[in-house]
């Protein structure tokens, strides 16, 4: 139906309710259904066709849809065939903006008529998007070629399947119940064709078991006799177990076109008449103007339609009337109300009450001017006021000052005072709308009394402005007496939380720090602390309860008098909540503090307990391997007695040591335990496991070496014919020179514990040098293959002793003895007998005490001694 149809049909209360039905089609509509490709063939072909069947009015065709409508153009031109109207003039440019803009210009005319698109963009259009494509053209078909079918009080898709029904329900085989599988066996068009047509085809001759023939033939006689395009496959029908709606219902809507035409033309012939029957004049000028407008256009575009399709009803009724005689067949009788008669006599009404109608509209029309010039002027008026007043009524009516600042409150109060000097400038425009709708009163105007009830309005309104201005003063000057108060409070309320919060923070940072202690001592001054601590918390809680309080009262004022506040402290960004929630966050930290003190408490308790349980050890282990070294020196010098006497008490004690074994691994679980609990230090004793290692590692190689040393003297006894008492001789020579290498082992121990029990290589080096070694980077590689034989990069003081117990055991030099002494002295000249009583034990301290000379040189302190003559006597007495 046109635009100008649907206003006739509207203004004479005839509405045919299609719109409603249609929309409810066009949203049934689902794109993911196009995904079937028999479907999808099938569109494309009909839609091609129906397409085509209009285009062709113009001179055109398609051969690809979704290629064909991509730049708009035929598109444009194929709604304007199909709907008689005009669009908008196309963008003539190829670029894909003029396209789309094409595309838009269609798709909103199909808008305009009252279709809903459910995702159809022009994009997808213009990019060839076949879904998008034939979905747009269905809802052409629905809009353009289905919605306007009515048939006993259904319309569209209802109405389509009900004028089949009614057709076809004499036929036999024939039983039309959709618009897919009921239209198979081609038996359903066949009898459409024949039930209008009767001379077209002979029904009787037709066969239910051969659908493709029964198909082609009403497709052959349709597009030859009926001017309906062929618009489907036989074989794609028959071959698809349930053929597309879509397209059966494009095809099928074409012969409703073709045979419905003196029904259309009678339809349209009752809708019109009421129309123009109706000479009730329209209140306004533009009213009257559109139905004049109308009018025409119903002379100029709808009427010359009508007449030549009642022209051609009649030549086709006729023609049909003169076949039948001539074939000696039964004339075609229409049903009772549709024969050619009725349409002529329902067209003679037509143009008896179109006579006059013109007249009576320029009548009217000329009536409505003289009135017109008077009620613009109102209405420009009114405008002009209701601008101005527009929201005033809601301005005023706001309680912005509930949640405002006090600054805000007197910005309020200064706006609303440039208010009430403005309300006053507007009450001459009042006066004068007044008087103007007096006026129209006194010259009758058509609708006085709308304009009767605009002036009352505006009069009732500006009354009530007055009302709610003064309210809004009243309310503005009591609120901001309030505030003053609020505001106050605020700044106490400041004034109160910021030292509260920064002692919170710093409670909470103290209760969360991390503590390190390493004995009872230290978690007790912390346990101690924190008591103190907590005795501090009462009073805190007193000074939160009165700054909480302060905000209390703001909250009492505001909700006793109706003040919504911002909960934004103009002097602070501290919140009572922020204060809450601290404060509860300070008191969930004490007892956690609490526990982790406790437990720290336990932790100490548990480590002293460790400490002393190794010291027990430590202190016992310690002496007693001190003790065994001493002895074990004395032995081969004190012992009397033969070789063989001195070696079996030296097994003796061997045996004794390994023995002790056991003390030593007992120790090392102590160690262990002190090491898991991290444990570093411990005064209770002044023994480290390491200097137990290392004193047990040396007191098992000085008992091997010194039995070692006794049996190379009984072999060389053996071998050389020594007396016993030579022997004695020679050793009593060799102990003084083995005190000078012992010396020189020491001095090196000193050095690597105070590095950690280890060297690098280039100490290492410097080292061996100090002790008289002429060393090359192959000589020294060698020596770091035997210290470091896993290739660490550190020399271990163990490994030291090794290498020095297999090849430094002759090569003591005055040099060695002197750089050792230095090293002693941290590189002085000479060396001082506290020094010496600090670092060697004391059997040799004294000894180098009682042999050194005083050193005589600039600056030395009292007791200085000269350890470089002592290093060179040494060295000689050895060579002795």
């Amino acid at each position: 139906m046109t635009a100008v149809e649907t206003q006739i049909t509207y203004s004479n209360s005839y509405t045919i309710h299609h719109e409603e039905a249609y929309m409810t089609q066009e949203e049934d509509w689902d794109r993911d259904l196009l995904l079937d490709p028999a479907w999808e063939k099938q569109q494309r072909k009909t839609f091609t066709a129906w397409c085509n069947s209009h285009l062709r009015k113009a001179g055109t065709q398609i051969e690809n849809i979704e290629e064909d409508f991509r730049n708009g153009l035929k598109l444009m031109l194929l709604l304007e065939v199909i709907s008689g109207e005009r669009l908008p003039k196309p963008d003539k440019g190829k670029m894909r903006f003029h396209k789309i803009a094409n595309v838009n210009k269609a798709l909103d005319f199909i808008c305009s008529k009252g279709v809903k698109l459910v995702s159809i963009g022009a994009e997808e259009i213009v990019d060839g998007n076949v879904k998008m494509t034939l979905g747009m053209i269905w809802t052409i078909i629905l809009r353009f070629a289905i919605q306007d079918i009515s048939v006993e009080e259904t319309s569209a898709k209802e109405g389509l399947l009900l004028w089949c029904q009614r057709k076809t329900a004499p036929y036999r085989n024939v039983n039309v119940q959709n618009f897919h599988i009921s239209w198979k066996d081609g038996l359903a068009l066949c009898a459409l064709i024949h039930r209008h047509r009767p001379d077209l085809i002979d029904y009787s001759k037709l066969r239910k078991d051969d659908p493709i023939g029964n198909l082609n033939t009403a497709f052959e006689v349709a597009e030859k006799f009926l001017d309906i395009p062929k618009m489907l496959d036989a074989e794609d029908i028959v071959n698809t177990p349930k053929p597309d709606e879509k397209a059966i219902m494009t095809y099928v809507s074409c012969f409703y076109h073709a045979f419905a035409g003196a029904e259309q033309l009678l339809e349209w012939i009752r809708r019109t008449i009421p129309w123009l029957e109706n000479r009730v004049a329209e209140q306004t000028m533009r009213a009257m103007q559109q139905k004049l407008e109308d009018f025409r256009d119903y002379r100029r575009i709808h009427k010359p339609p009508r007449v030549q399709e009642k022209c051609q009803l009649e030549i086709n009724f006729n023609t049909l009337q003169t076949k039948l005689r001539l074939s000696n067949r039964p004339a075609f009788m229409p049903s009772e109300g549709k024969m050619v008669s009725d349409i002529a006599n329902a067209w003679k009404g037509l143009e008896q009450v179109e006579k006059g109608y013109e007249e009576w509209l320029l009548t009217e029309i000329r009536r409505l001017e003289r009135l017109d010039h008077l009620a613009e002027k109102f209405k420009q008026k009114c405008g002009m006021h209701e601008a101005w007043t527009g929201g005033k009524e809601d301005l005023l009516s706001q309680k912005d000052y509930e949640s405002a600042s006090l600054m805000e409150i007197r910005a309020l109060m200064r706006k609303h005072e440039a208010f009430e000097s403005d309300l006053a400038a507007h009450q001459d425009r009042v006066e004068q709308i007044a008087a103007i709708a007096q006026e129209l009163n006194e010259l009758d105007y058509h609708d006085a009394a709308s304009v009767n009830a605009r002036c009352q309005g505006i009069c009732d309104q500006w009354d009530n402005l007055g009302t709610l201005t003064q309210k809004r003063r009243d309310a503005l000057e009591r609120v901001e007496k309030l505030w003053e108060t609020i505001d106050q409070l605020y700044l106490e309320f400041a004034k109160r939380a910021a030292p509260f919060n920064n002692w919170m923070d710093g409670a909470m940072e103290d209760l969360q720090d991390m503590f390190i202690v390493h004995s009872i001592e230290e978690i007790q001054s912390l346990i101690t602390a924190h008591d103190q601590f907590k005795a501090t918390l009462p009073e805190a809680d007193k000074e939160r309860m009165a700054t909480m309080g302060i905000h209390n009262e703001i909250l009492k004022i505001a909700q006793t008098y109706g003040i919504k506040l911002s909960g934004i402290n103009p002097y602070t960004n501290l919140s009572p909540q922020d204060i809450s929630t601290k404060w509860d966050t300070v008191k969930h930290f004490v007892p956690l503090r609490d526990q982790m003190l406790q437990e720290e408490v336990a932790r100490q308790q548990a480590n002293e307990r460790l400490r002393r349980q190794f010291a027990a050890q430590a202190n016992i282990i310690g002496p007693w391997i001190q003790t065994k070294m001493e002895e074990i020196s004395h032995v081969s010098v004190d012992i009397a007695g033969s070789l063989e006497e001195q070696m079996n008490s030296l097994k003796q004690y061997e045996q004794n040591i390994i023995n002790y074994k056991s003390n030593i691994d007992k120790l090392e679980g102590d160690h262990q335990l002190s090491q898991e609990s991290l444990i570093f230090d411990n005064k209770h004793t002044n023994y480290t496991m390491e200097h137990i290692r290392v004193g047990w590692e040396q007191l098992l190689t000085t008992i091997a070496r010194t039995i070692n040393e006794v049996e190379n003297q009984i072999l060389t006894r053996d071998a050389k014919g020594i007396s016993q008492e030579q022997l004695n001789e020679f050793r009593a020579s060799f102990n003084h020179f083995d005190r000078v290498r012992n010396f020189l082992l020491l001095c090196l121990e000193i050095i690597v514990n105070k590095r950690n029990g280890m060297m690098d290589p280039d100490d290492f080096r410097a080292c061996l040098i100090s002790m008289g070694y002429d060393l090359g980077e192959v000589e020294f590689a060698r020596i770091m293959t035997l210290v470091d034989p896993n290739n660490t990069g550190v020399v271990t003081f163990q490994a030291f002793i090794d290498f020095m117990t297999r090849e430094t055991a002759e090569t003591d030099t005055a040099e060695q003895v002197m750089a050792s002494f230095k090293i002693l002295a941290s590189d002085k000249m000479y060396i001082t007998v506290d020094e010496l009583r600090r670092e060697l034990p004391p059997e040799q301290a004294e000894y180098c005490i009682s042999r050194m000379t005083r050193y005589v040189g600039p600056e030395s302190p009292p007791g200085a001694l000269d350890y470089i003559s002592f290093s060179s006597a040494l060295y000689g007495e050895s060579d002795l």
